[in-house]
């Protein structure tokens, strides 16, 4: 049940991350209290109920603004096209500029 609770609270925060911004794994985890589980941050964004459920899992980046891996959001290209429709700017070298775009809780 841990885990599920720990899901559950990772979807409130990330509801909260308003549209045009962006944060990490590991930004959400320190937010949650749990500075080490960014990787179950990611887990719980795989297995995100998504826009359907009000969770926007895709303004959820690597800290370096590098994006989910291909298989998430179905596709490579639309967590970036989706990102890109809330005003998200992107580097040349196609991470999320985090200076600019992460959300400051």
């Amino acid at each position: 049940m841990e885990k599920e609770g720990f899901f559950a609270r990772t979807y409130e925060l990330v509801r909260q991350i308003p549209e045009g911004r962006v944060a990490s794994y590991g930004q959400i985890a320190r937010m949650l209290g749990e500075p080490r589980k960014a990787r179950f941050v990611g887990f719980a964004m795989h297995d995100s109920p998504g826009m359907a459920a009000g969770v926007p899992c895709h303004r959820v980046v690597f800290k370096d603004g590098r994006l989910a891996p291909g298989f998430a959001f179905g596709g490579p290209d639309v967590q970036r096209q989706m990102l890109e429709a809330e005003g998200i700017e992107f580097l040349p070298d196609g991470r999320v500029d985090m200076e600019r775009c992460c959300w400051e809780a």
